[in-house]
């Protein structure tokens, strides 16, 4: 049951780091590009760069299973090798058609700065670590089975 609720949270983590990461990283070079920069859009995207951010890193660190963070490092890496094997068909992955909703083109955009500039590759590394540690896939040990038989006393055994 820890491994569905690791798959189920893993998807969750691949779509704040795909959608959310993007459309931030999308706001912050709109405006960083705009004259004069508007505060407010900027506060807000690095608002949401954090929360991207802290997501991350709560799967990271936690103890959760390990599918958690070999989903969203699969994803990451595997888009990463076609964009450097087929960067065309790599791009065309991303939505860019007039007829998609503006904040779904934003992160598609965003998504492009990312995976273009090589922050996929890195953060599909990191996020693929935690996967190579044995004590992720095991479970905790209770105290109440450390005392699993109790022997009396002034026995042979």
């Amino acid at each position: 049951m820890r491994h569905l609720a690791g798959l189920l949270i893993g998807l969750v983590v691949t779509a704040a780091v795909l959608g959310g990461g993007g459309w931030a990283v999308q706001q912050a070079v709109g405006n960083a590009a705009a004259n004069p920069p508007d505060n407010q859009r900027m506060w807000i995207a690095l608002g949401a760069m954090a929360a991207v951010g802290l997501v991350v890193g709560l799967v990271t660190a936690g103890r959760i299973s390990p599918l958690a963070t070999f989903v969203p490092s699969m994803v990451l890496l595997a888009w990463t090798v076609v964009y450097a094997l087929d960067v065309n068909r790599a791009l065309s992955l991303i939505p860019s058609e007039p007829s998609v909703n503006q904040i779904v083109r934003d992160a598609g955009f965003g998504a492009k700065t990312l995976l273009t500039t090589g922050v996929y590759a890195l953060l599909g590394v990191a996020l693929f670590i935690p996967v190579l540690m044995p004590s992720r896939w095991s479970r905790r040990h209770d105290d109440l089975d450390e005392e699993y038989e109790t022997t009396p006393e002034g026995s042979y055994y």
